[in-house]
């Protein structure tokens, strides 16, 4: 393939996941607007008319928000590759390291970073702007601030170590350095299942072991029905940044621990935390975690096998307007341009990974109607809704497209037919 021809078929992908973004954005704000004044039948009498429009709102904020750092995204991406950001970062490397280690490290170092200075602000208002408009944000901008500090030395303390033995790795285990590269990095991911719960998270949030004697009984009797073993129960500390709630476990093995935000606790009843909670155990039972890893991994071995073809491709780099360097190994680049290219082209599969999400959920529900009362999952699915502003009315095809969840009143009516 010549240079040319990647180049206009780069472009052409990037056009068309613009104008599909857009499209099904407006038809997404034009149908939750359309729907805005009156609740669903379904909810009527379980969620006030306020609420049902506050959801309105919020999601046609999120969405045009949403809009506005997809121009950011791409703005940023023609800035690196076609408009020559890469090749002037790479140059001021090569310039003040030499040829080496050094010099692709400080590569992805100042791609991460200028990236991570980009994407700031946009964050920052997300929190302190579209977050509190809706009463959701709970953060003080120290918080936010100390949060950033922490995750960007733990990412780059961990993450360049992994980039480091990966250029390794492509410049000495010769034409199957993809494959030790694969073995590397799903490594890595499952060494994270254990280290994250155990160690990560808990330099953000403080995780009390759960108080409540009543409903610890509760827990651990629909534990053992389900045959489910945890390293403990805990209640993480989730009011000190955001309104939402959630529950979840966590870690792999002996590092299994379940997890109830104190906004969760707060609002639901014994009898809803218990169904809530065997939803999140059904993934469990059901092996969607499993499956979910298993494709995740294939994905990648997929992937990087198509990297080690492109490495040694002078169009590769060329199309996307880099000049590979003379006398410079040129992996780190091929790491970057890769990494920020492939979410154009994948982003067409994107109902695929969404259909299959949006299966599991279904199957979930359908196994904690089998070891609750189901009444109680939609008692506690509605108060969720309610509290989270979850539209109920999205436009179906963006949820098709996008939503890893199935739709409220699509969701709610199979509960009832199962109960």
């Amino acid at each position: 393939m010549s240079s040319l021809a990647f180049t206009v078929l780069f472009v052409t992908f990037l056009i068309i996941s613009l104008l599909v973004r857009f499209w099904l954005a407006s038809r997404h704000i034009r149908h939750i607007m359309a729907n805005r004044a009156a609740v669903p039948p379904q909810f009527v009498g379980k969620i006030p008319l306020e609420a049902h429009q506050k959801a309105a709102d919020y999601s046609v904020a999120k969405t045009k928000f949403a809009l506005f750092v997809v121009i950011l995204n791409a703005a940023t991406l023609i800035g690196f590759t076609l408009m020559g950001g890469l090749q002037w970062l790479a140059e001021g490397s090569l310039f003040i390291f030499g040829p080496g280690y050094r010099y692709q490290l400080a590569l992805v170092l100042s791609f991460a970073l200028i990236s991570g200075l980009i994407e700031l602000p946009f964050d920052y208002f997300r929190q302190f702007v579209l977050e509190a408009r809706f009463g959701f944000n709970r953060m003080s901008p120290r918080l936010f601030f100390t949060d950033l500090m922490k995750s960007t030395v733990i990412s780059l303390s961990l993450g360049l170590g992994l980039v480091w033995i990966t250029i390794i790795l492509m410049e000495k285990s010769g034409d199957l350095w993809w494959l030790y590269a694969w073995i590397l990095w799903c490594s890595f991911q499952m060494l994270m299942l254990v280290l994250v719960p155990l160690f990560i998270a808990p330099m953000f949030n403080k995780f009390k072991p759960l108080e409540d004697e009543n409903l610890r009984t509760r827990i651990e009797n629909l534990m053992q029905r389900i045959g489910f073993k945890a390293s403990g129960l805990f209640v993480m500390d989730g009011s000190k940044r955001s309104a939402h709630g959630n529950a979840y476990f966590s870690g792999f093995g002996a590092a299994k621990r379940i997890v109830f935000f104190d906004t969760l606790l707060e609002r639901l009843a014994p009898n809803e935390i218990e169904a809530v909670l065997a939803h999140e155990l059904g993934h469990f039972k059901l092996k969607h975690i499993v499956k979910r890893i298993v494709v995740m991994f294939a994905a990648s071995l997929a992937f990087l096998a198509v990297l080690g073809y492109l490495k040694n491709q002078t169009w590769f780099y060329t199309g996307l307007g880099v000049e590979p360097m003379m006398g410079a190994s040129n992996d780190a680049m091929a790491l970057i341009l890769f990494a920020l290219v492939l979410p154009v082209f994948a982003f067409l599969f994107s109902p695929l990974t969404s259909l299959s999400s949006r299966k599991h959920e279904f199957e979930a529900d359908a196994f904690a109607a089998q070891h609750t009362n189901s009444q109680d999952l939609v008692s506690a699915l509605v108060k969720l809704y309610e509290d989270n502003a979850s539209t109920l009315t999205p436009d179906p095809l963006h949820s098709a497209f996008y939503d890893s969840h199935p739709p409220a009143t699509v969701r709610i009516n199979k509960l009832l037919a199962a109960g």
